[in-house]
């Protein structure tokens, strides 16, 4: 071959590969190639209802209305079930960074579980979302770099909705509250609440997860005298609690407050033993055009409308996405900087951003759940009294436990 025609195809192949090389340079910025996230979840147990299936629905479909790839490289989802044991979660979790690749891990409901996966998240410096547990342990004295906390927490929950009844002459309160961290965490923000609206806690019993019987914890709560029982449950214990209720006729002498219950609930229970329930919620499907626009897609997949758990996996996991495609790397502290620096502002999170703490904080609704003879088609169920602005619907900064905060 003549050397023109050497050098010609040599300034073709460089040309060929420097074309290629700034094709495969998105890519070449993330760790592996592959985006893989992890969903781990309850899938048949007390929460399943409440996160489980849904929420890995969640995820696909923010994976797919994303284009199901970021940077060049798939996106892929695995999950998992925690089965409410944090030793299995963390282990599934280690495993997962460990072996799997796997990048972000989502949904986490229950506290124990929640507090259990982060940790491994700090430790083998990957992202953790807690998307449906409401301890506030997890952005004030267990809060790490590596966590994003989405989901109601314990303050944002009790706080507001005890401090509204307080004062509206809600002055005795008894709570009957889940033994666990994050029932512990809301009873304690409840009783602060409370106290701050100048009334009084009379008692209060707890209760171990998968509850079947709240006969004794009720006919308590009625013998208290105190004007609101304060409920703090989830999932099914939730269900079986308001019956217990129902059956003792509770609510013809005093108000149920339900400080931790959500949109299955509700269904779970109909309209007529839960009517009257006030509660404080992070979505509601009928809120608007947007919310009904995704509520309906995630209907038609998983029979049934989302509630604040699953629509804050789709928020997650579509925000995780995005950042990683503004900070062109799955580096973790490069796209935990990207979630900081972005304010958002989307069907889940009205007026949203996550603060240096991890919290994602939001516009929280006030809702009633409605009468039956209110309910104008299947699955409505709230009227929304009011909305609690972001900056009011969470626990301030200044009084946050978190070594991540800078005090003044």
């Amino acid at each position: 071959m003549k050397p023109n025609a050497l050098r010609t195809l040599a300034a073709g192949l460089a040309t060929a590969s420097l074309a290629l090389s700034l094709h495969a340079q998105p890519a070449s910025k993330l760790s592996d190639g592959v985006v893989r996230l992890g969903v781990l979840t309850d899938m048949s147990g007390v929460y399943s209802d409440l996160a489980g299936p849904g929420s890995l629905i969640a995820a696909q479909m923010a994976v797919e209305d994303f284009g199901g790839k970021v940077l060049g490289a798939p996106v892929d989802v695995i999950s998992a079930d925690h089965q409410n044991k944090p030793d299995l979660a963390a282990n599934t979790a280690r495993q997962w960074f460990d072996t799997r690749q796997v990048d972000a891990i989502f949904d986490l409901v229950s506290s124990p579980i929640s507090l259990a996966v982060m940790e491994i998240a700090k430790q083998k410096n990957k992202i953790a979302f807690v998307n449906g547990s409401g301890t506030s342990r997890v952005t004030n004295d267990s809060c790490n770099a590596n966590t994003v906390h989405t989901s109601w927490d314990s303050y944002s929950q009790s706080y507001s909705l005890v401090d509204a009844i307080a004062k509206q002459g809600g002055d005795s309160w008894f709570f009957v509250t889940l033994d666990n961290a994050g029932g512990q965490s809301v009873e304690k923000d409840g009783i602060d609440a409370v106290k701050a609206a100048g009334g009084k806690v009379v008692g209060s019993v707890r209760f171990p997860l998968n509850t079947p019987d709240f006969s004794s914890y009720v006919l308590q709560a009625q013998a208290s005298k105190a004007k609101v029982i304060g409920l703090i449950a989830s999932g099914a214990d939730t269900v079986n609690a308001v019956k217990a209720i129902n059956e003792f006729g509770l609510t013809k002498q005093q108000k149920v407050a339900a400080l931790v219950t959500f949109l299955p609930e509700i269904h779970s229970l109909g309209l007529d033993a839960a009517q009257g329930l006030i509660l404080n919620e992070a979505f509601y499907w009928d809120t608007d055009a947007d919310t009904r626009k995704f509520s309906e897609r995630f209907f038609a997949k998983a029979k049934k409308m989302p509630d604040s758990v699953h629509a804050g996996v789709y928020w997650s996991v579509t925000n995780y996405l995005r950042a990683v495609q503004a900070a062109g790397t799955d580096d973790t502290a490069t796209v935990m900087k990207k979630m900081k620096d972005t304010p958002v502002n989307d069907l889940y999170a009205r007026h949203g951003a996550v603060r240096e703490d991890g919290r994602l904080i939001y516009d929280m609704h006030l809702v009633q759940v409605k009468k039956p003879s209110e309910s104008k088609k299947p699955w409505d169920y709230y009227n929304v009294l009011a909305t609690i602005p972001a900056a009011t619907a969470f626990q301030p900064l200044a009084k946050s436990g978190c070594s991540l905060v800078k005090k003044p």
